[in-house]
Formats: C-alpha cells, sequence, structure tokens
C-alpha cells in the first residue's frame, strides 16, 4: 500500500514512541493493568492525549472490549482543515500506518456511509496533521491486527447534524454482516483544577450514562465544559442507543496531574463502554 492512500503516522514520537518496539511495550503495560473479561459491546468513548497521560484510561477501555472486525472512530477536528463540505471528513481508502503496523480502511463501509449522509465526505486533509483517530490506533493494533477502521473527523459541535450523522450510522452498522464498534475519541476537561474539571465532567458523563447526546451538547455550553470531542461522543451515544444499547459506564476517569504531579490546571480523560 502506497501513495496517497496511505496516511502517514504524524505524532509518532510526540504523542506516542516511534519506535515499534518502545509503543507495543508501553500499551501492553498498560493492557497489564486491566483486570476486566473482553466483552462484546456497542460503543466505547476514549481519549487521545499523549499515551503517557491518557494511554491506561484508554487501556480501560479497550481491554474491556472484544474488537470487531470494523471500526468507527469519530474524532474532533483540532487542526481546521476541513475540505468536505458537510463538515465530517472521511478517510475511505487505503490505511493508516503506525509504528505498529497499517491499519486498513474498511472502504465499503465508509462508502456506504457516505451515500447515506451528506454530512460525509472523502476529505484527506482533514486527517493528514489530526492525532484523535491515531492515538487510539495501537490499541487497536495490539488486540485484534486484522481490524479494519472507519475514521471521520468532525468540524462541528451542534446537535442537529450530530443526531442526522447518527441516524445515517445506526442503520449501516445494524445492515451490516459483521460486528461493528462505535468510538468516540474525546479528551474531558482542559486546563482547570483537577477538582473543578472534575466537577464539571460528572455533569458531562451524567448525560453520556443516560444516553442523551443532545443534552451532553447542552451540558457542555451551559457549564463550559470543554470536552473537545463532545459531538463525535454525542453522534455515538445517539447511535448506539438507536441500536438498542441500554446503559453506559465510566470505566476510568483520570486527569494529567497524576503524571505530572500538578493538579492546578489540568486535562482531564474518561473511558466508557456503551452497551
Amino acid at each position: 500500500m502506497k501513495g496517497p492512500d496511505l496516511r502517514p503516522a504524524a505524532v509518532a514520537g510526540s504523542f506516542y514512541p516511534a519506535s515499534s518496539r518502545a509503543l507495543g511495550e508501553l500499551v501492553d503495560g498498560f493492557f497489564a493493568e486491566v483486570q476486566a473479561e473482553p466483552r462484546a459491546v456497542r460503543a466505547v468513548i476514549a481519549p487521545h492525549a499523549g499515551l503517557v497521560y491518557s494511554g491506561a484510561c484508554a487501556a480501560h477501555v479497550f481491554g474491556r472490549v472484544q474488537i470487531p472486525p470494523i471500526v468507527v472512530i469519530l474524532a474532533p477536528n483540532h487542526t481546521g482543515r476541513v475540505g468536505a463540505p458537510g463538515g465530517a471528513s472521511v478517510w475511505s481508502r487505503g490505511g493508516f500506518e503506525t509504528p505498529l503496523g497499517t491499519i486498513p480502511i474498511a472502504t465499503e463501509f465508509a462508502e456506504q456511509l457516505e451515500r447515506r449522509c451528506a454530512l460525509v465526505a472523502h476529505d484527506p486533509s482533514a486527517h493528514w496533521h489530526e492525532h484523535a483517530v491515531e492515538v487510539e490506533l495501537p490499541f487497536l493494533l495490539k488486540l485484534s491486527p486484522q481490524s479494519a477502521i472507519v475514521p471521520v473527523v468532525l468540524a462541528w459541535e451542534d446537535w442537529e447534524r450530530c443526531k442526522q450523522l447518527a441516524d445515517a450510522l445506526a442503520p449501516v452498522v445494524a445492515e451490516w454482516p459483521e460486528p461493528v464498534l462505535l468510538v468516540a475519541s474525546s479528551d474531558m476537561t482542559h486546563f482547570e483544577p483537577a477538582e473543578r474539571a472534575a466537577e464539571k465532567d460528572r455533569i458531562a458523563l451524567a448525560a453520556v450514562e443516560r444516553l442523551d447526546g443532545e443534552e451532553l451538547l447542552r451540558a457542555c455550553v451551559r457549564e463550559h465544559i470543554t470536552m473537545c470531542g463532545r459531538a463525535p461522543a454525542a453522534a455515538v451515544v445517539e447511535a448506539a442507543r438507536q441500536l438498542g444499547a441500554t446503559q453506559a459506564e465510566v470505566v476510568d476517569y483520570r486527569h494529567s496531574g497524576w503524571v505530572t504531579g500538578d493538579d492546578s490546571s489540568v486535562v482531564a480523560y474518561a473511558g466508557v463502554v456503551i452497551q
């Protein structure tokens, strides 16, 4: 696999080790701390910061999940690069390169989603320097190297478009002949004291636990919660609800101060399993 359809790793050496050996050992170490039997679930929310900060949280999510053949990853657009007219930028062919190997794109699923939802279009420009999909991939490759992904970067945060995307995504998943996992890539409150961050995040996560994506977005605006993947989370929660999910469990919550020792200004991370 070569050329423009192969998306090279953008944050290897900064968000995680560029060495395959070092990265593999790091991720294995995170998974070693997870004492849970993997199970089939409909969706998860996992963080996407530098792995030294959020990797343990992500492992507590993925280590509890049976990774199916297709994983749809909805992520926020941090770079501002958007070529898709509807603001939902999918990389629909080829693969994503990582130090642990290349994970292929589930092209047929991506193209079906494009046909179902006018917001979604093939848009490599939004993915070239975006980290929020890439940082999830080492966990998937460790657990299920044969799986394929559908990476979608969202450039909006309103409920109308989250609902429109969920309304298209849920039937594609329901009709697909293989199991599909939905992943929302999101960190929680940014750059506030740890105690205040936890207060705000409890409000956001309470909406997630009720499977209420619309209220999640309202709460983030009302309470000034700087959850960067609020739109991916809202869309995934709604799609999972439509697919029959009945509960969401917060399996891990932590913040950057656990690593730095500084609780005065943290970024927080939550892991959620939805089934």
